[in-house]
């Protein structure tokens, strides 16, 4: 019998939040050619199915702060699929672009609620299955800005150092238990529609500050992600690892 292919995915059941656009659909292309089973997991209908059905998945509806959603989407998926052996926490907002003294708490707190408590919830629903089956890769998405903070970003700043920070803490309390990885990576700033909520000026300090001098591409963070997501990933955990086109060199 010929060998498994090199980050083989055969058989593993991979959901990808925020799956539906930009990183995440790029993502769930790079996953679903290496052989997993794809849920591509969105609040918004047409993108997730349209992407699910191209790729031989299925598109799960709902928003990854509702836990009566995450516990549907997780019957759904232990239904047609199996348990979920691969998570990649891709859903985030940037908030508004402005100094942090002329936002709201209501802004805050609806950049925290999706790019942090998203991120848990989202977690505390798969690690049960995982730790049950004895395997598991989950991939948060990160930021270099929860690094190193971008002006007129607080929130996006904050909660992205919050994700980073739950990261170490989740992988660390799995670890030894089984074949179970926790990972962050942290991109600098990719061309995705997500872009388009904020000033050109704000693109552009970002891209600044980029030694390459370019944005990253969707796919150059699903090859990484890939790579963390296989088998062959099994001693990488609690780790960020940056994506920065050179920005971050430390």
């Amino acid at each position: 019998m010929a060998d498994a292919p090199m980050f083989g995915l055969s058989g593993q059941v991979a959901m990808v939040t925020g799956g539906g656009q930009g990183i995440g659909a790029a993502v769930c292309r790079r996953l679903a050619a290496a052989g997993a089973k794809v849920v591509v997991f969105d609040m918004k209908p047409e993108p997730a199915t349209a992407l699910a059905k191209e790729l031989g998945g299925i598109a799960c509806i709902g928003s990854v702060t509702s836990e009566s959603d995450l516990e549907r989407v997780r019957q759904e998926i232990e239904s047609q699929m199996g348990g979920l052996s691969i998570v990649v926490n891709n859903a985030g907002i940037t908030g508004r672009a402005t100094e942090m003294w002329d936002l709201s708490k209501s802004e805050w707190e609806q950049v925290f609620d999706i790019n942090v408590t998203g991120v848990f919830l989202v977690c505390k629903m798969a690690m049960p299955g995982m730790l049950a089956r004895g395997y598991g890769r989950i991939i948060n998405i990160a930021s270099v800005a929860g690094k190193e903070g971008n002006p007129r970003m607080g929130p996006y700043s904050a909660s992205k150092a919050a994700v980073i920070g739950l990261t170490k803490s989740l992988a660390k309390e799995v670890a030894g238990k089984a074949d179970i990885t926790v990972n962050a990576i942290s991109p600098a700033v990719v061309q995705t529609p997500i872009l388009d909520g904020l000033p050109q000026s704000q693109v552009d300090y970002m891209v600044s500050r980029i030694p390459i001098g370019r944005t990253c591409k969707p796919e150059e963070v699903a090859s990484l992600i890939h790579f963390l997501a296989s088998s062959e990933a099994s001693f990488e955990t609690g780790q960020c690892y940056d994506i920065s086109g050179g920005r971050c060199t430390y």
